[in-house]
């Protein structure tokens, strides 16, 4: 059985704009739109039916209630270096909901996990109760 490829979205799908990066940098990033801001309407997209369900089922603030993945990428100083980060980090996001989740069968503890499980709490019954209270004895 040979793995199915991952899954990638299609640059025509996104949205790309360009703004000014926020924080430190100087005279640059008071100048230059580098920062990037990817929107992606997984509505609208090409995604299979069952991976867009998926990934607006996540809970990821990324994703608005609209079911519009906003990603902002500003790691970079160049806006192609941020592009890519952003479209990099979208199909991330889409590669974690491709694979449907395994479905978990509901299973019995084995006998002898039992056993073990109540030997186990009757040693630490015994363990505590020997914290207790000396009592003496003697009837008296």
């Amino acid at each position: 059985m040979t793995p199915l490829p991952p899954l990638q979205v299609s640059e025509e799908e996104v949205e790309i704009s360009a703004m000014r990066a926020q924080g430190a940098g100087g005279q640059n990033v008071n100048k230059v739109s580098s920062a990037v801001h990817l929107r992606f309407d997984v509505a609208a997209s090409s995604l299979p039916d069952d991976v867009k369900q998926r990934l607006l089922a996540l809970r990821d603030t990324r994703i608005t209630q609209e079911g519009v993945v906003v990603i902002k990428a500003q790691r970079y100083r160049s806006q192609e270096q941020n592009r890519a980060d952003a479209l990099e980090r979208l199909n991330a996001l889409v590669g974690r909901v491709a694979r449907p989740p395994r479905v978990r069968r509901a299973t019995r503890p084995s006998y002898e996990s039992r056993r073990r499980r109540l030997e186990r709490k009757t040693q630490r019954g015994e363990t505590k109760a020997l914290r207790g209270r000396v009592r003496d004895g003697s009837a008296g």
